[in-house]
């Protein structure tokens, strides 16, 4: 019960039941909704153990101090102009371990020039590019999407996992078509409430196998079982879901924003070597965070060693130390001096039968 409780934390204390007692001793199942309708989550010692041992959390840098925000002393810095200028080094040196290797600054940066964005050759250095545009995204999740994220947060390390490519990303396909879900098509909905089809009434067996397909990835993705975010006798009522349900709305609006307006749009920024063989540029899913469990690095606190990152001017009820106060634009919500580097593509390929995008590969601008 000790590794359960230290796990899963993933339901209200009144609906958390163990019993354990009753069964395996090394098995625990606890019950996620209502009794008789087989809403249990069953979790095995063995497993947990060999998960938990797999993840590996990077031991956070020493603190940056109480030094006030800016100016910094560099050119070109687009996004992290509102931190001091130890927090902005201790943030890049994490950055690079999290994604590039420790203290591989040439993974991003001309080390002849760190203020450039080309290679002496005059190239442009696309992960510096990409780089900048995944800080305002890191900073857009935590600071928006609270009711997925909550005070867990993400930081680099959350996808990439100490690698420069992250786990689940894809393309277009027809293998992948489903998983446009959290690019462009409407809500999952398999329920006919006619007889004929019509163009009122959409549904159809391979919208059935499409959402079946988009279910599975995700139940895969997070380690759970369907009754995780459903009621099994009535896998459509929102009324009788569990809250995990709504948590999980949220991550697909999440999604949606994070491949149409940051992921999606980077596609002229890559090289070829970067992107699918339709020539679209690599987009997220569920896995690409959670790897497998429930919670990204089984809610591991990252971010909250990492304030650059935070994307708002209080997190969990502790203001910035050291930091300074970010200065929030009122209309947008969004914090000020965040410079997009990266317009919103024109127009992303429409939905086709065959799951092969009509009119090309989304485009956009730097």
């Amino acid at each position: 019960m000790s590794i359960l409780r230290r796990s899963i934390g993933l339901v209200a204390p009144f609906a958390l039941l163990s019993l354990g007692a009753c069964g395996n001793a090394e098995t625990d199942s606890v019950q996620v909704g209502y009794r008789g309708t087989g809403m249990e989550q069953n979790y095995d010692h063995g497993d947990l153990k060999k998960q938990f041992a797999q993840v590996k959390i990077p031991t956070p840098l020493p603190p940056a101090g109480e030094s006030p925000p800016g100016p910094l002393p560099w050119k070109n810095v687009q996004v992290l102009n509102d931190i001091s200028v130890g927090e902005f080094n201790r943030t890049m040196v994490a950055m690079s371990t999290w994604v590039a290797g420790t203290g591989n600054c040439a993974y991003c940066h001309n080390v002849a020039n760190f203020a450039l964005d080309t290679l002496p050759t005059g190239k442009p250095i696309y992960t510096k590019l990409v780089a900048r545009r995944m800080l305002q995204m890191t900073r857009q999740i935590n600071g928006q999407y609270s009711q997925h994220v909550k005070y867990t947060g993400v930081t680099c390390y959350t996808c990439h996992l100490g690698k420069p490519l992250p786990n689940g990303l894809w393309f277009y396909s027809s293998q992948t078509d489903y998983l446009r879900h959290y690019l462009d098509r409407d809500g999952a909905r398999v329920i006919s409430q006619q007889i004929a089809p019509s163009n009122v009434n959409r549904s159809s067996v391979k919208q059935t196998e499409w959402t079946y397909a988009l279910m599975i990835s995700q139940s895969k993705s997070l380690g759970v079982n369907c009754t995780y975010c459903h009621n099994s006798r009535q896998f459509a009522s929102w009324k009788e879901a569990p809250p995990t349900r709504v948590t999980a709305y949220h991550g697909i609006l999440m999604l949606r924003d994070v491949n149409q307006n940051y992921l999606s749009p980077l596609q002229p920024v890559y090289p070829s070597m970067r992107l699918g063989s339709q020539g679209d540029a690599p987009k997220a899913q569920c896995v690409t965070c959670h790897n497998g469990v429930y919670k990204p690095l089984y809610g591991a606190q990252m971010v909250k060693d990492y304030p650059a990152l935070w994307g708002r001017p209080d997190w969990n009820g502790v203001p910035f130390k050291g930091v300074g106060t970010m200065v929030v634009d009122t209309a947008s919500k969004a914090p000020a001096g965040i410079v997009t580097t990266v317009k919103k593509s024109a127009a992303l390929p429409a939905a086709s039968t065959t799951g092969v995008p009509v009119g090309g590969s989304a485009s956009g601008t730097r």
